[in-house]
């Protein structure tokens, strides 16, 4: 029997109609039939038609409809195109506040506190600095004791509300440069 390395050349090309190991052997355009070869366990495939779009992991359904179940993921990338219906933000319940409080917006966009006496507050981990971000605070009796804001905080004519002493009251603050400046704005006050 002929040696493959002898029959299998650039000008000597062989159709196989048996079993045979080929080994350390480039196959240019092979087409490969029966039998079914099955799934490979591991590998990449490059220039198959039929993969999935690039960055799409997993058995996704690649069109139509897609119910998820928990929490997906989108680290930082853009959702394209969104026609959202029937969303929520989460919410960052902070509970009672005095002192130092933190209002981290990895935690939610919609915050809620009750103020127990004074507070300073700070605002963390707003989007990048080409986007848009923003977060609404319901403020329990906020008028009850000082509220001390960002220096970053921008408010109408350059001056923070009157809050209500005992009640409640809704800001919004946004920012679209990463946090320097935010902007404030008073949604409700003494709300019922």
């Amino acid at each position: 029997m002929a040696n493959l390395s002898d029959i299998i050349t650039p000008t000597n090309l062989v159709t196989l109609t048996s079993t045979s190991t080929l080994t350390n052997k480039t196959l240019t355009a092979p087409v490969l039939t029966a039998p079914v070869l099955g799934t490979p366990a591991s590998g990449t495939m490059t220039n198959v038609t039929g993969l999935p779009p690039a960055g799409v992991v997993g058995t996704a359904a690649i069109l139509g409809a897609n119910t998820f179940t928990g929490t997906q993921n989108l680290a930082d990338n853009t959702l394209q195109r969104a026609n959202l219906l029937d969303y929520a933000e989460t919410t960052n319940a902070l509970g009672n506040v005095t002192g130092a409080t933190t209002i981290d917006l990895e935690d939610g966009n919609s915050v809620t506190a009750t103020v127990t006496g004074a507070v300073t507050w700070t605002f963390s981990n707003p989007t990048a600095s080409d986007e848009l971000c923003g977060f609404s605070l319901k403020l329990v009796n906020g008028g009850s004791a000082a509220q001390t804001w960002p220096a970053s905080v921008d408010w109408p004519s350059a001056t923070a509300p009157t809050l209500t002493a005992s009640g409640t009251d809704v800001l919004v603050f946004t920012t679209c440069d990463g946090g320097t400046t935010w902007y404030g704005f008073v949604a409700g006050l003494a709300l019922a």
